[in-house]
């Protein structure tokens, strides 16, 4: 039986490189895919393209490429990635430049676009799913929209003899169903089988995860060589069982636990995962222990797809001020405290107008909120005040009064630190499949 080995070469924006670079030595692979879009990051990188037009792509594409291009295209790896974002053109570009310098010939890179759905969206009445409230509320602060689509794109990119496909968003699961419906022929209505599929992205979309990064705790789960964690593969057949497993000798473990927690990882409903391509049911997986660091699952089926398609929409909420500064030493707790007072006291004197603020002391309240409170005297303590305001020069007197703490405060105080940042937010709206149409763009090295 055909089998394709796919490794996960990122789960995130700022994933480490080095563990892509082992799997494109040493993971025999068929093809690599770089996961690393988040709901705001694609919102984020929209804020970055509308300041210059040639960014919006992810910032460790190159850095990325450089690490695997020469090894992927001496071996025929195929490479899958939505590092594009909001500038899957862009970011073809520069691919295609850095394998022309490092002296690569006979590749073709495709960019797949058409989930931009600004233009289309932008103004309309179209329901939010998280408030009760339409798109055309949000005004002018809506900076991106962007569809969740499916493999289609990437699967026809393949098709036409691409080795490098980048898209913008695309369902996380999809970039690694795609290789399987291209190299088996899968139907685009077989719904098991590309449930199966959606089950094998679904262990791989987020790297580290299955391999036991997020998964160690000390002396409940240890994980060896967490500093050199290898990334995960999936060994899948053409009637979609798959194995999940690593190149031996790299960090971490592929265990039932590893793998179970990233299945139910962001699963409302483990019956029913609803993805771009299919509804798949994990709620008959059975993973099973076949060998060191290689878990083989089944169980998996699926159902019809929705009719509908998810758009992530950006927008600017607001801005947040954030500002603080240590105390140590002997009553360093009550000193943390005077400060928060004579902060809080200060914001609403100068008459910052702040819609939501935190208060607090990192390491005694930061986290629980005042539950499970030590009774020992902590030997230091970090001040920590935030705001939430409506404009930027507001935010930035909330770090402002933290800062002038030094010279303004209890006894002790150093390594103040403010900064300000504007806050993107996502909402969310389902548009009918047929207003999206995707494009697909190659260029030659």
């Amino acid at each position: 039986m055909k089998k394709v080995r796919i490794g996960s070469g990122a789960g995130f924006a700022d994933d480490r490189i080095e563990p892509a670079a082992e799997l494109a030595e040493h993971g025999r692979l068929d093809y690599l895919v770089f996961e690393c879009l988040a709901e705001r990051t694609i919102a984020l990188a929209q804020l970055d393209r509308l300041r210059d037009p040639a960014a919006g792509y992810n910032e460790w594409l190159g850095d990325r490429m450089d690490a695997v291009l020469d090894t992927c295209a001496a071996r025929g790896i195929k490479i899958i990635t939505n590092m594009g974002a909001a500038n899957p053109l862009a970011a073809a570009r520069l691919v295609a430049d850095i394998a022309h310098r490092k002296g690569l010939t006979g590749l073709k890179v495709v960019a797949v676009t058409g989930d931009d759905m600004l233009d289309i969206i932008k103004g309309t009445d179209l329901p939010l799913l998280e408030r009760e409230a339409t798109l055309s509320s949000l005004g002018d602060t809506v900076v991106s929209a962007n569809a969740y689509t499916g493999c289609e794109g990437v699967v026809a990119a393949l098709a036409g003899g691409a080795d490098i496909v980048i898209t913008g968003r695309i369902a996380d699961p999809s970039l690694y169903l795609a290789p399987l419906v291209h190299e088996f022929g899968w139907a685009h209505d077989d719904w098991d089988l590309l449930g199966k599929g959606i089950c094998v992205g679904h262990l791989l979309e987020c790297t580290g995860h299955v391999t036991g990064g997020y998964f160690a705790d000390p002396g409940y789960k240890d994980v060896p060589d967490l500093a050199h964690l290898g990334f995960p593969i999936a060994e899948v057949s053409e009637d979609g069982s798959f194995t999940v497993t690593k190149v031996p000798g790299s960090g971490g473990r592929v265990t039932v636990r590893t793998c179970t927690e990233q299945l139910l990882y962001e699963v409302h409903d483990p019956s029913a995962y609803l993805s771009a391509d299919a509804v798949a049911d994990f709620s008959g997986a059975q993973l099973t222990q076949v060998g060191p660091d290689e878990v083989a699952v089944s169980g998996i089926t699926g159902r019809e797809r929705p009719p509908t398609l998810k758009v992530s929409v950006g927008y600017v909420d607001s801005f947040i001020g954030e500002g603080q500064i240590s105390y140590t030493g002997p009553n360093a707790l009550a000193r943390g405290k005077l400060a928060l007072d004579v902060v809080r006291e200060r914001l609403d004197f100068v008459g910052v107008p702040t819609t939501e603020t935190r208060f607090e002391l990192i390491g005694v309240d930061a986290a629980h909120r005042g539950a499970g409170k030590s009774t020992a005297e902590p030997a230091e303590v970090r001040v920590r005040v935030v705001g939430r305001t409506d404009s930027f020069d507001q935010a930035k007197r909330v770090g402002h009064e933290v800062t002038s703490l030094w010279l303004n405060g209890p006894a002790g105080g150093g390594g103040a630190t403010r900064e300000t940042h504007q806050v993107v937010a996502i909402l969310s709206v389902f548009v009918p499949r047929r207003q999206v149409s995707l494009k697909l763009t190659a260029m030659e090295v």
